[in-house]
């Protein structure tokens, strides 16, 4: 199956600290794929790259063929990656359904003087985004409470909101950062179960996560990130198997 994300020998450095040192990647459309190493080994600063929020100081990133190295964010998220952040990022003083609604930004039409008028454009725009939004809050699990503060969520449905903001922007690649990082097992095995389903309906899908059983159990494929390179990639077996990924993200030589 062809490559949906490719990455050639992508960096980004800081000063002399290179964050992200010459990586090739290729995720297969359809996949879900796993990226561990330990604490500094350059898995978010990967991300924020992938997703513009950081340009790359070198090398290319193509997705579904096209070359999105100097693309900023908002057009990387019009072509069908969206993601979610290591630290949880939402307006806890909106409602959940307003939380979703604001991931539609990058599918409306409404400018300023469609919202100062109300016209037929900016009307349009407010029933899909309050039609679509309900559909997924009810997809990831978080119906019936639309109108409940964000701030009000337990942190399991807090991790549930952010996964739904981000399919309000409708990706082909959905990036999660840690999305069980704080949770008891419970609620990290309905997030599980949340991911899996998103991919079983299409979406490809790159996790970053330190719950080893999260990562071995759910993805196709894994690399291992250590001091901003790859330094092994294959199935879960295959990367526990690997010395290299023993000495360097375990501990054991």
């Amino acid at each position: 199956m062809a490559a949906i994300l490719r990455t050639e020998k992508l960096c980004k450095y800081f000063g002399g600290v290179k964050a992200v040192n010459k990586v090739d990647l290729e995720v297969e459309k359809g996949k879900i794929f796993g990226i561990i190493g330990p604490n500094g080994a350059g898995k978010t600063t990967f991300f924020n790259v992938l997703t513009g929020l950081l340009p790359p100081t070198e090398g290319k990133i193509f997705f579904a063929e096209q070359n999105i190295s100097t693309l900023q964010a908002q057009n990387i998220t019009n072509m069908g990656i969206a993601r979610t952040f290591q630290n949880i990022k939402l307006f806890d003083h909106l409602t959940v359904h307003d939380n979703v609604k604001i991931g539609f930004h990058t599918k409306t039409k409404t400018g300023f003087i469609d919202a100062f008028l109300k016209n037929s454009t900016f009307r349009q725009d407010e029933e899909m985004v309050d039609r679509e939004g309900r559909k997924i809050l009810a997809r990831v699990g978080l119906g019936g409470q639309e109108e409940t503060l964000a701030e009000n969520l337990s942190y399991g449905d807090k991790r549930r909101l952010e996964i739904a903001r981000a399919l309000a922007a409708n990706p082909k690649l959905l990036l999660v950062d840690e999305p069980t990082a704080g949770m008891n097992p419970k609620e990290s095995e309905k997030v599980v179960e949340l991911l899996t389903q998103l991919n079983d309906e299409g979406i490809t899908i790159i996790i970053i996560e330190h719950d080893m059983s999260v990562i071995m159990n759910m993805c196709d494929e894994i690399a291992v990130l250590n001091k901003g390179k790859v330094i092994s990639q294959g199935t879960a077996e295959e990367v526990q198997q690997d010395p290299v990924v023993l000495e360097a993200y375990l501990g054991v030589s």
